[in-house]
């Protein structure tokens, strides 16, 4: 029996999480649609959202063309690393949420290492 798409992002998405719960690290979680990308950086002893950051903020949406892109994807990049390093963090985790490691992901961590954080 084959899973669909969407099975086997989200069974690869829970692997990595586990892994992640397991390491007590903070990680940065990602989440996108087509039009759209989030990211969040997420206690994972409290299970808390510390800083967040989208494509649909107003600052990010001013100075993107359109949002669902790599131009975009690397705005929120910089994003949240710039809002994690000032509430102290600059070492975390990479949870893709089981999305491939290409295009908007790739983005969103090189832009983000790019800002200072380490993976």
């Amino acid at each position: 029996m084959t899973a669909n798409k969407r099975q086997s992002r989200q069974r690869r998405g829970s692997k990595t999480r586990h892994h992640l719960k397991e390491l007590r690290a903070l990680s940065i979680s990602i989440n996108k649609t087509p039009r759209h990308i989030y990211a969040y950086l997420i206690n994972e002893d409290r299970s808390k959202t510390i800083v967040s950051a989208s494509s649909v903020e107003k600052n990010v949406r001013e100075n993107v063309k359109y949002t669902g892109n790599i131009e975009a994807a690397q705005a929120v990049g910089k994003l949240i690393a710039e809002r994690a390093l000032a509430k102290g963090f600059d070492t975390v985790a990479f949870d893709r949420s089981g999305f491939k490691y290409h295009g908007r992901v790739k983005a969103l961590a090189d832009a983000a290492r790019e800002a200072g954080l380490k993976f």
